[in-house]
């Protein structure tokens, strides 16, 4: 009887093993990838987005009366922006390429002169460069003061040399940027070269921007590293 129960129990097939219900590798894959710095600008066609406003408006410009210009440029814009909601995207985000350009093309229906369309860029470009430059000269850099406030605005960022040091770069490399597109942007406007600062915004645009990020960036994390979260 001993022998027959053992024979009958070994014939028995073997059930299949339970899944794993966690580990590592679940861990893992349950993790979803941070996304990356041009993600977070919206990608390349972020980059799209920013240029084809301006681009309108300029080739409008050649052809058209400045009137039909500033209908074209609202129709392009208010297009595109509606085909961004189609896509999925946040509204926030979406109309938000919409209010730039509709702004620009308001202070041209009142001066109106084309080259206006770009003038509020100038004067941004001016504001962020006292801005970031004097902070940098009041030794409170303006990337240091934001990555403290991020961090609960706990942190004597500023008595680590390292730290104070790595935010001076990279507030100079955003006061660089903003001080650049200042001074080549209006040298373009009193020149009333309309199609070369349509050409100054697109290449001191979105790349310019990445190359300074990239520096506040290392900052951070510097930052990061020698202080702790």
């Amino acid at each position: 009887m001993t022998e027959q129960h053992c024979d009958r129990t070994s014939d028995a097939p073997a059930l299949p093993a339970a899944p794993p219900t966690g580990g590592p590798a679940a861990e893992t894959d349950a993790v979803a990838p941070r996304p990356t710095l041009l993600d977070q600008m919206g990608g390349p066609m972020g980059f799209v987005y920013s240029t084809v406003p301006v681009m309108v408006f300029v080739a409008a410009n050649a052809v058209l009366p400045l009137a039909a210009t500033i209908g074209v440029s609202l129709a392009v814009g208010s297009a595109l922006t509606v085909f961004r909601l189609l896509r999925g995207e946040r509204f926030s985000s979406a109309s938000g390429g919409l209010l730039g350009p509709a702004v620009a093309v308001g202070i041209v229906a009142w001066t109106g002169s084309a080259k206006d369309f770009f003038v509020l860029g100038i004067w941004v470009a001016l504001a962020g460069f006292v801005v970031t430059f004097g902070s940098v000269l009041a030794r409170r850099p303006l990337t240091g003061v934001i990555w403290n406030l991020l961090h609960g605005g706990r942190h004597a960022w500023r008595a680590e040399r390292a730290v104070l040091r790595a935010h001076d770069i990279a507030t100079l490399a955003a006061a660089a940027v903003f001080g650049t597109r200042f001074v080549v942007k209006e040298w373009l406007y009193l020149a009333d070269s309309t199609t070369w600062l349509a050409v100054a915004k697109i290449a001191m645009g979105t790349p310019l921007t990445v190359l300074a990020a990239l520096v506040v960036l290392w900052a951070f994390r510097r930052t990061t590293t020698r202080l702790g979260k």
